[in-house]
């Protein structure tokens, strides 16, 4: 029996669209997953020059999370639903998140939604007894300078999946959560992108490198396997070791 074989399944990648939730959203589908994908472009043909954007094989459905009534309103392809993963995030520089309305921005994507999307699948998952993953950051473990959107909205992710795990795991959903580190992504360019900033956060990874969509994909399978059936609430911190220091 092959414990990462999802054929059969339906899986739902909120952020699907990009960086790590579209790494996730491809091996679920390398794996025989039937598998959705929210993002915020019109179609899926907008993402066609975009780096760290694949979305061959997935079905795709535009969808603004930062909206809840967006979110409501959204039309739900399926009856059925075994794996919701939420890796939806935004966030502001140059100090935007200091000021109340970037706070609100940010906060809006990176926790209120999860809690919205999370309700508007509990039934189907509840169906399936299946499991919902949420995607939160390292930032939830330290302060992060000039963010403090990001940093509040990954630290409340981080307690919503312990709480969401306790209170759903008696209508069989388990609830488990991955905190990824400096990861290459659209969001990380600031660092990425600058050798100095990238020269000194390599440094302070054990591992040596930075780390990847299918890094965090590898971890999303095993949290959504029968591998990880006696596991809930918890949040895998998958960051080369950048937090032992």
């Amino acid at each position: 029996m092959n414990e990462l074989d999802f054929s059969g399944k339906r899986v739902l990648v909120v952020g699907g669209s990009s960086g790590i939730g579209n790494g996730i959203a491809q091996n679920f589908r390398q794996r025989g997953a039937e598998v959705h994908v929210w993002g915020t472009r019109p179609s899926a043909a907008d993402y066609a020059d975009s780096p760290g954007s694949d979305l061959e094989g997935l079905h795709y459905s535009r969808v603004d999370v930062s909206d809840n009534a967006a979110i409501a309103a959204a039309p739900v392809p399926f009856k059925r639903l075994d794996v919701l993963v939420q890796a939806q995030g935004t966030v502001l520089y140059e100090r935007q998140e200091f000021s109340s309305e970037g706070f609100a921005k940010v906060v809006e994507v990176n926790l209120n939604s999860l809690m919205n999307c999370a309700l508007k699948f509990f039934e189907p998952l509840r169906e399936t007894r299946g499991s919902m993953i949420l995607v939160s950051s390292a930032a939830a473990f330290h302060s992060t300078r000039g963010n403090p959107a990001y940093n509040a909205s990954k630290t409340g992710a981080f307690g919503l999946t312990r709480t969401l795990g306790e209170a759903w795991a008696r209508d069989g959903i388990r609830v488990n959560g991955i905190a990824p580190g400096l990861v290459e992504t659209k969001l990380t360019r600031i660092t990425t992108e600058n050798p100095k900033r990238l020269e000194g956060a390599l440094r302070g990874i054990p591992l040596g490198r930075l780390g990847t969509p299918q890094d965090m994909a590898n971890v999303a399978l095993f949290l959504a396997s029968p591998l990880a059936g006696y596991l809930l609430g918890q949040t895998l911190l998958v960051d080369g070791g950048m937090l032992l220091a």
